[in-house]
């Protein structure tokens, strides 16, 4: 499954151990339909409720087996609802791809923009 990672797991951040012994396809960039914000030690993605009105986001697209996709899942806080699995919208020469990304679910009311990257 492809998976675009825009924070923590990123090489060289805090938790891209999960990631080793996966295959990085690429660095890419989001559509222009979301934001970062600074949560807390890590990032939260959120979709724009206004086409267009967000940011192309950078961040990497992996291709990771279902048993890690598991793992990251439970690193994401999937279950308790912190962060959602759902398809994101890539800039060329992913467009094309089906790719997901993590969605945060919290309230970011207070939380600083964190611009196009992490």
């Amino acid at each position: 499954m492809l998976v675009f990672v825009y924070g923590t797991l990123q090489r060289g951040r805090a938790l891209h151990e999960h990631l080793i012994g996966q295959e990085f396809v690429g660095n890419a960039q989001t559509q222009q339909d979301y934001r970062l914000y600074r949560v807390d030690w890590y990032p939260g993605l959120v979709e724009t409720p206004t086409f267009g009105q967000g940011l192309a986001i950078h961040g990497e697209v992996w291709d990771v087996e279902e048993e890690v996709m598991r793992l990251l899942d439970e690193v994401e806080d999937v279950d308790s609802g912190l962060y959602e699995r759902r398809p994101i919208r890539l800039q060329n020469p992913f467009n094309r791809l089906q790719v997901i990304a993590y969605f945060f679910l919290g309230d970011v009311e207070g939380c600083s923009d964190n611009g196009d990257r992490w």
